[in-house]
């Protein structure tokens, strides 16, 4: 199993023909994914990288049955776009954007709760380097093919340093179920704990990595639903140790302005809920592979 896509998943690109999404699209159809085709407004009823092209995303849904979209959207019209989606039925939306306001986000988070759990689509972003299921399906920008096929469940808001774990647990033989990149904003869409909770579900994965930063209280907010909730090992970094508080340092999410958001509060809150933290970026693979040699 995988959680949020799979081989079965129908997607479309909002913003398929401009330049961005031309290019991830054309991307994530080279690496098998099931596009079924893409929303520009004033352009429907054409076809781009041999799949058509519709002007809503309701449009797209009833034509084509999507079930997953993925924004490459300006920043001021990313809000409306994920609106947009899920008021079309779409389950699953990863926004890619970079610099949507936050203001903006807390409209989109609130518009969302009108609907029932049920229908309520999952949001993965803003800022995010978005979703993959190796072997199966693409909606993001990583580079497919450092990612294997295995027991290991991620979820990330470096993007980078996603990539970085995957290509390490490669070349250690080690797998990965699905990684979910939550963006490095202080207001996304899927937090760590929501995450968490997919991956304690899915038979497939085995142990989960967790990888953090300065800012926010996500991470602090996961090893409580951890300690309480989650019966599978969880590994860790957080990147930002010498950061200093008060500064913002890469994402707009990374800055420090209360206890439990430094670095070094966040390592000692996820050892005492029982998480086992890699010490520096480079041994986060061998981290994983001595946890899982102990399942």
């Amino acid at each position: 199993m995988t959680v949020l896509i799979d081989q079965n998943s129908k997607i479309i690109i909002q913003g398929f023909t401009g330049k961005i999404g031309s290019f991830h699209a054309q991307e994530m159809i080279d690496y098998g994914t099931n596009v079924v085709g893409g929303v520009t407004p004033g352009k429907g009823g054409s076809t781009h990288l041999e799949r058509p092209v519709f002007n809503t995303v309701k449009e797209a849904v009833e034509k084509t049955g999507a079930d997953s979209s993925i924004l490459f959207v300006p920043p001021q019209f990313a809000a409306d776009s994920a609106m947009e989606a899920a008021d079309a039925g779409i389950k699953v939306c990863v926004a890619i954007t970079d610099g949507i306001p936050s203001h903006d986000m807390i409209k989109v988070k609130r518009y969302m709760k009108r609907y029932p759990k049920s229908e309520k689509m999952t949001l993965v972003g803003p800022n995010c380097s978005g979703i993959i299921s190796p072997g199966k399906s693409l909606l993001g920008i990583m580079p497919g093919h450092i990612y294997k096929d295995g027991e290991v469940g991620v979820i990330g808001r470096s993007g980078t340093l996603g990539y970085e774990s995957a290509q390490q647990m490669k070349s250690l033989g080690i797998g990965i179920s699905t990684s979910v990149g939550i963006g490095g904003d202080p207001i996304n869409g899927s937090s760590f704990k929501d995450i968490l909770e997919l991956f304690e579900k899915d038979d497939q994965t085995k142990v989960v990595l967790m990888i953090g930063e300065i800012g926010g209280p996500q991470e602090a907010e996961a090893a409580q639903f951890a300690k309480e909730n989650m019966s599978k090992p969880i590994v860790s970094y957080i990147a930002g140790l010498t950061a200093p508080k008060g500064r913002k340092m890469g994402h707009a999410g990374a800055i420090v302005t209360a206890y439990g958001e430094a670095a070094s509060e966040k390592v000692e809150i996820l050892q005492e809920a029982g998480v086992t933290v890699a010490k520096n970026p480079s041994v986060i693979g061998d981290t994983v592979k001595e946890v899982l040699s102990k399942i």
